[in-house]
């Protein structure tokens, strides 16, 4: 029977192996007489293959959740493999240098695994249940900002979102009380850079579980705190959540979203 650790090596096997396809096409958009729409999808299907051809052979048992309409039931044990072969489709698409692979294993609902791989700067996220976050190897740990005038923090909303729509509305009222607010184009970047300490809290409302369930875990293991916006229990079928360094920070933005959900507060 296999551990968590060679479910985690497995994990690292597939994302490297999908960053590289990702890289291989990233490399046609350039040479070829299709438009990028058409490139990126067949780059997310060969990148989610990729991932399937790693994993499916070693955990046959297991089942499968991937965006490009992977579904597959699990079997004995309940597992359940969690996958984005590509986030951050537009920065893809213009090779701005922000996208990932993400990958995540639960059993019965609780993460157990977690991987999230950047192949533009080699960057290896990972996280096992109760047994830490890494960096390429190295241990992470979120940031210790407390207060949010003192924080950068990053948003995701919807491309299409209208000036008056609550995700714009959150955004614009964070602006007042964070030191910095991003909006960067990728979820599962956003989540592993609140683990790394390179940002100090997330916060979206357009997620699939695919875009979360890695960096969830990732965040968790180097010390964060993700929840709904509101405090409450994170639930990956729901695209509610905020994630942040797991100091008092989280407090105080998860108020501020709620004021700009209410229409309250300075």
């Amino acid at each position: 029977m296999s551990t968590e650790k060679e479910f985690l090596e497995a994990a690292k096997v597939a994302a490297l192996a999908a960053g590289q396809v990702l890289e291989e096409w990233a490399g046609k958009f350039t040479v070829s007489e299709k438009g990028p729409a058409d490139l990126v999808t067949e780059a997310d299907v060969a990148a989610q293959n990729a991932i399937v051809s790693v994993l499916q052979p070693r955990f046959p048992e297991h089942g499968f959740l991937g965006e490009e309409g992977l579904r597959q039931a699990s079997g004995v044990g309940n597992f359940r493999w969690i996958i984005d072969p590509l986030d951050g489709t537009t920065n893809y698409v213009h090779r701005f240098p922000y996208y990932a692979v993400s990958i995540a294993l639960e059993q019965a609902g609780e993460l157990v695994a977690g991987v999230i791989y950047d192949p533009s700067k080699r960057e290896l996220f990972a996280a096992l249940r109760g047994a830490g976050a890494t960096l390429n190897d190295q241990p992470l740990r979120t940031s210790r900002f407390h207060r949010l005038r003192d924080s950068m923090v990053i948003a995701s909303f919807p491309p299409n979102a209208k000036a008056d729509s609550p995700p714009l509305k959150r955004f614009l009222h964070v602006i007042n009380h964070a030191q910095t607010v991003h909006r960067s184009g990728s979820a599962a970047l956003n989540l592993a850079y609140v683990a790394a300490g390179r940002l100090d809290g997330y916060w979206s409302t357009s997620l699939k579980a695919w875009d979360m369930a890695a960096g969830v875990l990732i965040a968790r293991e180097a010390g964060g705190r993700a929840t709904r916006m509101d405090g409450s229990r994170l639930d990956l079928a729901v695209p509610d959540i905020l994630c942040t360094n797991g100091t008092a920070l989280h407090e105080e933005l998860s108020l501020r979203l709620g004021e700009a959900e209410s229409g309250t507060g300075p």
